[in-house]
């Protein structure tokens, strides 16, 4: 599964799996363990905003983390999610 940083973010690697690339950019928030079931997931805008599709066991103090991870390095993510899709950023506001 490709991570999108070796950086393990408020505890949680940030991944995606090969089976995501048929949806818009999102991130995966898990243990390093890296189980979908068990995580959370974020769509990514084109500024870096997301939108929490579930939260997985992730709290809110840890999410709010994540997102400010995801916002302040959603440019280099997302050149490593188009190596493998050619969806680009969530569109739905």
């Amino acid at each position: 599964m490709p991570r999108y940083t070796a950086d393990i973010v408020a505890g949680y690697v940030l991944y995606f799996t090969s089976k995501c690339v048929i949806e818009a950019m999102h991130v995966h928030a898990s243990d390093r363990e890296m189980t979908e079931k068990n995580s959370a997931k974020l769509f990514v805008y084109d500024n870096g905003d997301t939108k929490v599709e579930r939260s997985g066991p992730v709290n809110n103090t840890d999410m709010k983390t994540i997102q400010r991870y995801i916002k302040l390095n959603y440019r280099e993510m997302y050149k490593k999610w188009q190596k493998y899709s050619d969806n680009g950023f969530y569109k739905k506001r």
